[in-house]
């Protein structure tokens, strides 16, 4: 982590962080939803699952919760960005704790955005695999955040992320909660 520490302290401009972002965003934001939309329904169909299709239904509510979800994730990255003055992805972190919106509402957003739109993804696949994707990516994903990422904002913020992490929820918003920030 002392490693993590001094990697972490190295200052990037606007255009490496931004140039990080492309490989990590073509997997995130292309593979990933092709997998949900395309590939994991053709696999249920192969394995004889059914599929939970239910029309107009499942794009209304997989539309809401990819839109709900895109707002989280984008709004948290360009926090990330331009406020922090870091990325979401670990070799270029961000340098400064973001307590304000997104942040406010929970401490992981940008998690919570990206976990809310692949499952509207999978909504409106219709698609079972895909569901059981959705899962395991949320699930690793908190095991990242939980065993090692809030370690390593621990020893790079200390005392202001720890009082930061006891007003404020690990995943779920919480829009009101009567304080306005810490």
């Amino acid at each position: 982590m002392k490693h993590y520490k001094k990697w972490a302290d190295r200052q990037h401009g606007l255009v490496p962080r931004v140039l990080l972002l492309i490989p990590a965003g073509g997997l995130i934001v292309i593979l990933i939803p092709y997998a949900l939309l395309v590939w994991l329904p053709r696999e249920d169909a192969g394995l004889g699952l059914p599929s939970f299709s239910f029309g107009v239904v499942n794009y209304i509510i997989g539309g809401l919760l990819i839109l709900l979800g895109l707002v989280f994730a984008w709004w948290s990255i360009g926090e990330q960005l331009f406020k922090a003055d870091g990325t979401p992805v670990p070799l270029i972190p961000t340098k400064k704790l973001l307590v304000a919106p997104p942040f406010s509402y929970c401490r992981n957003p940008m998690t919570f955005g990206t976990i809310v739109a692949y499952l509207g993804v999978a909504i409106i696949a219709g698609s079972i695999l895909s569901l059981l994707l959705v899962g395991v990516i949320a699930l690793l994903l908190i095991l990242y955040l939980k065993k090692i990422e809030e370690k390593e904002l621990a020893m790079r913020f200390g005392k202001e992320y720890l009082d930061y992490k006891t007003v404020t929820p690990f995943m779920i918003p919480r829009f009101f909660s009567g304080r306005k920030g810490i």
